[in-house]
């Protein structure tokens, strides 16, 4: 699933949709957009999409992307697990199908929404303020994230401090991917307690968390199976990652056997020498 990097990879490369006019939308399954209140409708306002509009701003927090128009309007989008936000260059083709929503933009591009396996979707609000509501229930974003501020979320908890990390209210951004990979980098092993960490332990991690990340965006992302950044290309950043994903391999940096389990339902790895 897209995690931070995936979605700023995403934000970034739609810098030249930033004050273009939106002539048109096209809907061509409604059951991936939502109002507000989370309602699939089975009339949509085009005005909603941003049609008539033009795109202000694109922004984004956590694993979130918002779309903001000059009149208020923003389009939330989530990827989910397959979803992409493409901009094919003018005349281009969108392979694959699946193409839900399609903007057309007044300099003749097109912004198309996909989601083969449709675990993403869009919701339209009226204005920043309730952008504002919503991103309020996430905790800080990954790349701004601090010891305090993790260690004020999860401090005082029992759970294993992977698990921890994938609870968006308390860090915005960090799944499964990322998680590994930072805890590696802390030396943090990801069955402990996050009662048992101390506030060396916290600034550590944090310090990690922001410096994968990062790494991970100058990279463009990583691609795993349907991610790509919005003119098709594949992220980088896979082919610098040291444990996730790599049970039975060396540890890059000791060369013991890297370990794979289970925790909170979710694939983990670490090595089991250098994180403790």
């Amino acid at each position: 699933m897209p995690e931070l990097p995936e979605v700023e990879s995403v934000r970034r490369a739609l810098a030249p949709v930033v004050g273009v006019p939106v002539v048109g939308v096209r809907v061509a399954r409604r059951d991936v957009v939502r109002d507000e209140a989370g309602r699939r409708r089975g009339r949509l306002d085009p005005a909603g999409l941003l049609a008539g509009d033009r795109v202000e701003a694109a922004e984004r927090k956590g694993k979130q992307l918002a779309l903001v128009g000059a009149s208020g309007r923003v389009v939330l989008v989530h990827l989910g697990m397959s979803g992409q936000v493409l901009l094919p260059a003018p005349g281009g083709r969108v392979s694959g199908g699946h193409a839900h929503v399609v903007w057309t933009l007044g300099d003749g591009r097109r912004l198309v929404f996909r989601d083969p396996r449709r675990f993403g979707g869009i919701w339209m609000l009226p204005d920043p303020d309730a952008l504002a509501e919503r991103w309020s229930r996430l905790g800080p974003d990954g790349l701004a994230v601090t010891g305090a501020d993790l260690a004020r979320a999860l401090g005082g908890s029992r759970r294993a401090v992977k698990a921890a990390l994938l609870d968006q209210a308390a860090v915005a951004g960090v799944g499964n991917i990322y998680a590994d990979e930072s805890l590696h980098a802390a030396r943090i092993a990801p069955t402990r307690a996050c009662a048992s960490l101390g506030r060396a332990d916290w600034d550590r991690l944090a310090s990690c968390v922001r410096s994968v990340l990062r790494g991970a965006i100058r990279a463009g992302g990583s691609t795993l199976r349907d991610y790509r950044l919005p003119d098709g290309s594949a992220g980088e950043a896979a082919r610098r990652h040291r444990v996730y994903a790599r049970a039975g391999q060396s540890c890059p940096d000791c060369g013991g056997e890297i370990a794979g389990m289970l925790l909170a339902q979710r694939s983990t790895c670490w090595c089991p020498s250098c994180q403790h």
